[in-house]
């Protein structure tokens, strides 16, 4: 595998002893040269996840591995080597982007602290950026605040991509973006991902464009993985009853198909991340809670080929 993501938590301590268990115990691969999709909730742990991925938070437990060699708690000059190799696109174009630098200066800090390209190479390799993302040579002399939010984005792809990294960690890149622009970002993404060998967790609400860009999905629910299948496929066969839920609230096009659907509507509210309740962390919401989710967490366990789900009665919704 390119990526291994074992038993990873990351825990937030607040105060009275209290603690906010952003991500808990999430476990998955990738394989070189895909996108896995991760879904769920606003405040699921989804960002939180590759930002802890990408070493921008510490975890609290559990592991990370890049083609083998564990990543997980590198300092110094090592830590400082692994941005070549992942690289980070981020919500919001208009807040991840310095004002006060040229989109050249931008692009190129990556070039500058690895000593990558120097004087006319290195300008040379902006424009070879520039390009790659659909922008023009002149777009380097100015500022941020003279481009639209979709050119802002293709801006921090071009600096995600400066370095020549393997892996791309994809937070909600097209979420801030007007829905005419939000397909020409993503084709752009497939494209560099054809052209280049990319591989990308690439991180969403929109369900729809998750089915469109990844080679599998995982869905996560209150910090933890609940659901991890081929994409297709766990789209068209939900097993977990969080899962059939969040793909009933998706709109259709048709509004017959629309009206035809049953809408699976979940009571209560998504329980606070810092309260600690032992068992199943959806049972408070489930229509199929028992005793036994009360209990313990189910494990994660194989439904299919390339199909997972931690549920104890998968067979009873499906």
């Amino acid at each position: 595998m390119f990526l291994e993501v074992k038993g990873l938590k990351k825990y937030f301590p607040l105060s009275g002893r209290r603690v906010l268990r952003a991500v808990d115990d999430v476990s998955f691969s990738i394989r070189r040269g895909e996108t896995m999709g991760l879904v769920g909730e606003s405040g699921c742990g989804k960002t939180t996840l590759g930002r802890t991925i990408i070493g921008l938070y510490p975890p609290t437990d559990g592991e990370i591995l890049l083609e083998g060699r564990s990543i997980t708690r590198l300092k110094g000059r090592e830590a400082y080597a692994l941005t070549k190799d992942i690289q980070m696109i981020f919500q919001d174009p208009y807040a991840s982007l310095n004002p006060r630098m040229t989109v050249s200066d931008i692009i190129a800090e990556g070039l500058d602290l690895h000593g990558m390209y120097k004087n006319a190479a290195r300008q040379q390799r902006v424009f070879e950026l520039l390009h790659m993302v659909g922008m023009l040579p002149e777009h380097a002399s100015r500022f941020p605040h003279e481009f639209s939010g979709g050119q802002r984005q293709r801006i921090g792809i071009a600096r995600a991509l400066a370095v020549e990294p393997r892996l791309i960690i994809c937070d909600e890149p097209i979420s801030a973006l007007d829905v005419s622009i939000q397909a020409q970002v993503i084709n752009l993404l497939q494209k560099l991902q054809q052209e280049l060998g990319l591989t990308y967790l690439f991180i969403a609400h929109d369900l729809a464009v998750v089915e469109h860009i990844s080679t599998r999905i995982g869905v996560m629910y209150l910090g933890a993985l609940v659901e991890l299948g081929e994409a297709h496929a766990l789209m068209a066969n939900p097993l977990h009853p969080y899962t059939r839920a969040l793909l009933s609230a998706v709109p259709f096009a048709d509004p017959d198909a629309s009206r035809a659907r049953k809408r699976i509507r979940l009571a209560g509210e998504v329980p606070s991340p810092v309260s600690v309740t032992q068992g199943c962390k959806f049972q408070t919401r489930c229509p199929y809670c028992t005793e036994e989710c009360t209990r313990s967490m189910p494990p994660m366990r194989q439904a299919g080929p390339d199909h997972a789900i931690a549920c104890f009665h998968a067979e009873a919704v499906g």
